[in-house]
């Protein structure tokens, strides 16, 4: 075989393992609370509203509030943005960022709210 076609299934080789190393960083877990207390990189938690109040301040675009995921662990929520349509009717949110541990709240960059849907029949 000609030395062009093993040079070639070395690039071929080496730009899965870089491609594939590549989507692994970029992947963002699913993990409870708990399991992002020690994470050093954004993770997903989805939660359920504990029934507290969610507080929004409309000048500065920051939203407060609680949420428990399936562990029963309850974490405060502090997100910069907007308020996500539907935000008080969500069954369930997953929050997308980290656990500050100084702070001791987590630090959403991404709320993604599953509201009621209007096609069930009930």
């Amino acid at each position: 075989m000609k030395p062009k076609f093993y040079i070639g299934i070395v690039v071929i080789i080496a730009f899965s393992i870089f491609a594939f190393g590549a989507f692994q960083s970029s992947v963002t877990p699913y993990v409870t609370f708990s399991e992002s207390f020690d994470s050093v990189r954004n993770v997903q938690v989805m939660g359920y509203f504990t029934g507290g109040e969610a507080r929004y301040d409309l000048e500065k675009g920051y939203l407060e509030f609680e949420l428990e995921d399936v562990e029963g662990t309850r974490v405060w929520i502090n997100f910069h943005g907007a308020k996500p349509a539907n935000f008080e009717n969500a069954e369930s949110v997953v929050v997308v960022g980290k656990y500050d541990g100084i702070l001791e709240v987590f630090q959403a960059e991404d709320i993604l709210v599953k509201c009621p849907s209007k096609y069930e029949g009930g």
